[in-house]
Parts: structure tokens; C-alpha cells; sequence
């Protein structure tokens, strides 16, 4: 038997009918709370992410390791009615169902959420999908490249005008899809506890990317232009970007006026401090070629630890443009718990991307991802069938018994 898992969400537990990213994000947010999190996973292959190799470890997928560690396996053919049943069963007294198939699907084998509703009124049915489960795109499938099109992300993304256009290089509406369907989840089940009733919770990716332009699109409704990209620069204040050193990038973020002034000192140019063309935020906007000309002519002369040591001197923001290797093991990175390890049971000691959210009182201690299956007994015992039936139907191949590898 699994230990009890301990954090805010304990006690709920949460059926991830979920694939690849946005709903495994989700379920991975909730199980980071301390939720009991069951990934059912259907036959013969499992979550498609297990397929994403390489990256492995001793086979395993480096991928669907890091977006389902703390999530029990359970692994079953949907395609039969057997296997709906018993996830019809696992969904009777469970607190939360996460799917992001296309709208439609679960209504085609009977656990829509009119169906399950009627069985569990409790239960919170989340839903993720490409564009929501109204208006004329509902039906449509998604994926990050096509929604980040659709959302405008890729209009400001990108080095400038006349460039090719570029996508975001995190699968960020996917990823902001899942954090936003978790959030969803847990104001639902707050409001459960006022009214003893679940509801239905709706996302998509494509709102996802919408959530991610919020000073692009504050631009456009009180403007009526739509802004376009700007390599790292901001939309609204300057000088905020990269600039090139002598040996590598830094970023400065001189955002409002003190840091404006801290910079002129820490470029030794008071001179531009007087400048009227950069007197305030909107001169240096209305002339970002200039100042951009000017500084970054100053910043190539000298070293980026340089000009860190300089900035910081003067309170400007700053800081170099890490990789994500110097970023795994920033000391910063390490002292907010953000690489985590587990124990694996075919991959051993695996590493892993911790929670970004801590609480006072602490949350789930991690488990690692499991094997395809892992948990197919010990959660159908839980739930009341007899051994004999589980026995029946992993013999059809109705589910999948666990991997011999894991002694379980």
C-alpha cells in the first residue's frame, strides 16, 4: 500500500484520464498538493509521452518521467467495455476526473460529464482542450504550435518586422493549460465545500495562449494596432532587453525611472540622463532605436560579470542569459527545492523538476513516476474488486498487470 500522501490536497483523490502534456500538467500541480493522483493510462502503449525517447534512462522516458512523478499507474483497454467500467468505477467515489481528449470523446463511451455527473454529483470533471468545449472551433484538436498561432503569441514572438515568426520555445500554452485546468480544479473544490456539489471546469489551450498577452493585447483594445514582435525587448517600458558583451548577453531591466537613472551611472553617461529624447519612459519608447544604439555600443565593451557587478551597484535589474543546464544547477535553483530526486523502480535515482509552489506547512512528499501499470492491483483492490476479477481480466487483457521488473 502506497503511504498516505500528506500536503493541502490530501484526501482527494483524482482521476488523470489525461495524456501527453496539458492534462498531465495539470495532474502533476495536483499531486505536488498532496492529491492522490491515479493516471489511468490506456493499452497497449500507455501515455504517449512514454514513447518520447530519446532522452532515457535505462529505457525510460526522461519525458514522461518528469510530468508524472507522484501519480499512481493505472493501465487499461479502453476500447473494451470492461475497461470503461472499471474506470466508471474508479470515478464513483472520486473527488476529481481530469481528461483532455478531443469534446466528445468521453460522451462516446459513456463517461461524458452528464453521465458521471448523475453517478457523483461531488465530482469536479476538468476538462482541457484545443479550444474550449464551445463556439466554432470546439471540435477541433490542439496542439502548443497550432494554439500558440491562433492566440497572437507568435505575432510578438521573434526578432522583429520581416522576420519569419517564431514560436515560444517552452510548449508555454500547453504547460499555462495545465496550471490554469489545476487552479480551475482546486476553486472548484473549494466551492464544493460551500454547496456539497462538483461542476464542470473548462480550459484550453488556446485561452492559455490568449492569458499569455495581456500587455500585447492592452495595447491593441486601447490602440486598435496589434503590436508586433521585438526580439527580448518590452512592449511597454525601456530599456528592458538583452544586450551583447564582450563575451556573452546580459539582460538589463531599467524599467521605470530610478533604474533608467541607475543605468546612466552604471554606464558612466550621465549625459543621457539629460537627454530629453530619454526623459521619460514614453521619450524612450518613441526613440528605442536610439537608446538602443547608444547602449548597447556601451555594453559590448566589457564583460557581463562586469556589468552585472556595475548594475547591481546602482540597483539596476540584471542578469545573464542562463542555459538550461546553468540553470538546473544555479545555486538558486537548488535552494528552492527545484530539482527534486526519486526512486525509481527501472531508472533509479531520476531527477526532476520540484514544485514552484511551497507551503508553510509543507506538501506531498514526492513519488517518482510510475511504470506503465505499476499500480493497476493496488488500486482496484482499493476499490473493492476481488483479486479473481482482477486476475479475469488482465487474463482478456482488459488491463495491464504490472511490469515484473518492479516486484510488485
Amino acid at each position: 500500500m502506497t503511504a498516505s500522501p500528506k500536503g493541502p490536497l490530501a484526501g482527494i483523490r483524482v482521476i488523470e484520464l489525461a495524456h501527453i502534456m496539458a492534462g498531465p500538467v495539470c495532474g502533476l500541480m495536483l499531486a505536488d498538493m498532496g492529491a492522490d493522483v491515479i493516471k489511468v493510462e490506456r493499452l497497449p502503449r500507455g501515455d504517449g509521452t512514454r514513447g518520447f525517447l530519446p532522452p532515457d534512462i535505462h529505457g525510460e522516458s526522461a519525458a514522461f518521467m518528469m510530468l508524472n512523478r507522484g501519480k499512481r499507474s493505472v493501465a487499461l483497454d479502453l476500447r473494451t467495455p470492461e475497461g470503461v467500467e472499471v474506470v466508471r468505477r474508479l470515478l464513483a467515489d472520486a473527488d476529481v476526473v481530469v481528461e483532455n481528449f478531443r469534446v466528445g470523446t468521453m460522451e462516446k463511451i459513456g463517461l461524458g460529464w452528464d453521465e458521471l455527473r448523475e453517478a457523483n454529483p461531488r465530482l469536479v470533471y476538468c476538462q482541457i482542450t484545443g479550444f474550449g468545449r464551445t463556439g466554432p472551433m470546439a471540435e477541433q484538436g490542439g496542439f502548443d504550435l497550432i494554439a500558440q498561432g491562433y492566440s497572437g503569441l507568435m505575432s510578438v514572438t521573434g526578432e522583429g518586422p520581416g522576420h519569419e515568426p517564431v514560436k515560444v520555445g517552452a510548449p508555454v500554452t500547453d504547460i499555462t493549460a495545465g496550471i490554469l485546468a489545476s487552479y480551475g480544479v482546486v476553486s472548484a473544490l473549494f466551492e464544493r465545500e460551500r454547496t456539497g456539489e462538483g461542476q464542470l471546469v473548462d480550459t484550453s489551450l488556446f485561452e492559455a495562449g490568449i492569458t499569455q498577452t495581456y500587455w500585447q493585447s492592452a495595447i491593441a483594445l486601447a490602440s486598435g494596432r496589434s503590436p508586433g514582435p521585438l526580439g527580448s525587448a518590452h512592449p511597454l517600458s525601456a530599456p528592458y532587453q538583452a544586450f551583447r558583451t564582450a563575451d556573452g548577453w546580459v539582460n538589463v531591466g531599467a524599467s521605470n525611472q530610478p533604474t533608467w537613472m541607475g543605468l546612466t551611472r552604471a554606464l558612466g553617461m550621465p549625459e543621457l540622463a539629460d537627454d530629453p529624447r530619454f526623459e521619460d519612459n514614453a521619450g524612450r519608447m518613441k526613440h528605442l532605436d536610439e537608446l538602443v544604439e547608444i547602449l548597447a555600443a556601451e555594453l559590448e565593451r566589457e564583460s557581463t560579470e562586469t556589468w552585472l557587478q556595475r548594475l547591481a551597484g546602482e540597483g539596476v535589474p540584471a542578469g545573464p542569459i542562463a542555459s538550461i543546464g546553468e540553470m538546473l544547477e544555479h545555486p538558486q535553483t537548488l535552494a528552492r527545492d527545484m530539482v527534486v530526486e526519486t526512486d525509481h523502480p527501472i531508472a533509479g535515482r531520476v531527477r526532476s523538476l520540484g514544485s514552484a509552489v511551497k507551503m508553510s506547512r509543507g506538501a506531498a512528499s514526492s513519488r517518482a513516476a510510475a511504470v506503465l501499470g505499476q499500480h493497476t492491483r493496488e488500486v482496484l483492490r482499493e476499490m473493492g474488486m476481488e483479486d479473481s476479477e482482477v486476475e479475469a481480466l488482465m487474463a482478456r487483457d482488459v488491463l495491464l498487470s504490472p511490469d515484473p521488473r518492479t516486484d510488485l
